[in-house]
């Protein structure tokens, strides 16, 4: 579909336009609450400053969504083929408003008290939540698609741990007789290119989950609930990418400071030790199509990287909160989903 044939749906049609609204304003939000999560570690070691991060994260943001939507857009048809709103075009079209409405609501809340919640765990049960909402029951979701996200919790979790811990650990072993100062310089270049390869991972995984959804809506907009492929415009990769730097240049320091500062005090080799065992974690889950949290991925790199050293060093109160908080998404978004759809459709 063209730009121009996407702009003539909205003729006469207020809630494609809705959809088209809202859509955008989770991706922003997700630029703004989930991509400071990537530079989180080197503002914290202070191999960058803050700005000069933000500007950092925005330019591979844009780049991530673009080159690997390209490349492989697996996770955009995961997401895409996950629910079943029904075949009722209409009604499935207010259901995804709730949805992503329900996510706005999640997400900035989340940001708020300064947690850095799961934007792509909050557009999962958003969705599921209003799929349920349609018929009252599981029909609406494609298990088979719905088990992916499932499997990327577990990878985003247990191997960000794994491989930030690895990493920590074998490059703390090839400086151990070192002046670990004397090799500050080299970690600052080094971090620096790997929050770049952080930023562009996340660009690549959460900027293919919403073209699925953005799909999705074009597909409900033109009366097709049972599209099972599609062809991912250029416009639709490159506004994804605009307003997801976007959302990335408006901040997030509060993300950052949970994350980077008071979770685990990181030098910066541990901050390239994190960035790299996240990107590589994200590499492998969008490659193989899995749809993971960047978050998560991010975060328990960090807690990796800091038990690599010594468990005290990672603050347990700060992880309890944010692991909490990823608990409560799935049934707080999922029902916030649920809710709004019933009060859309009613």
């Amino acid at each position: 579909m063209k730009f121009s044939e996407f702009i003539s749906l909205f003729s006469g049609r207020p809630i494609i336009l809705i959809s088209a609204v809202l859509i955008t304003g989770v991706v922003l939000v997700n630029g703004w609450t989930d991509a400071p999560t990537a530079i989180a570690s080197c503002i914290s070691s202070r191999a960058m400053k803050p700005k000069k991060a933000i500007a950092l994260a925005a330019v591979m943001n844009f780049a991530g969504v673009f080159v690997m939507s390209k490349i492989n857009g697996s996770v955009a048809f995961t997401v895409f083929n996950m629910v079943d709103f029904g075949s009722n075009a209409q009604k499935a079209q207010s259901a995804l408003c709730a949805a992503l409405c329900s996510i706005v609501v999640w997400a900035v809340a989340a940001w708020f008290f300064g947690i850095p919640t799961s934007e792509s765990h909050a557009l999962i049960a958003g969705l599921t939540g209003s799929a349920l909402a349609i018929d009252k029951s599981l029909s609406g979701i494609n298990f088979s698609e719905w088990v992916k996200v499932i499997y990327g919790l577990v990878l985003s979790t247990v191997m960000g741990f794994i491989l930030g811990f690895i990493t920590a650990k074998t490059v703390r072993f090839l400086i151990k007789n070192s002046d670990r100062e004397k090799f500050d310089p080299l970690f600052t270049f080094l971090q620096n290119i790997s929050a770049a390869a952080m930023a562009f991972m996340h660009g690549a995984q959460d900027g293919q989950k919403f073209i699925g959804v953005f799909m999705l809506a074009v597909s409900l907009s033109q009366g097709k609930t049972d599209l099972s492929v599609f062809n991912i415009p250029v416009w639709l990769i490159a506004f994804c990418s605009v307003t997801m730097a976007a959302g990335t240049s408006a901040g997030g320091m509060r993300i950052i400071k949970s994350m980077g500062m008071d979770m685990v005090k990181l030098k910066k080799y541990q901050g390239f030790s994190a960035d790299t065992a996240g990107a590589l974690c994200l590499l492998i889950s969008t490659l193989t199509g899995l749809p993971v949290s960047t978050t998560h991925t991010k975060t328990t790199a960090i807690m990796g990287v800091g038990a690599a050293k010594r468990l005290s060093s990672v603050d347990w109160k700060i992880v309890k909160e944010m692991v909490l908080t990823w608990i409560l998404t799935f049934p707080g978004c999922g029902f916030l989903g649920y809710l709004i759809t019933v009060l859309f459709i009613r």
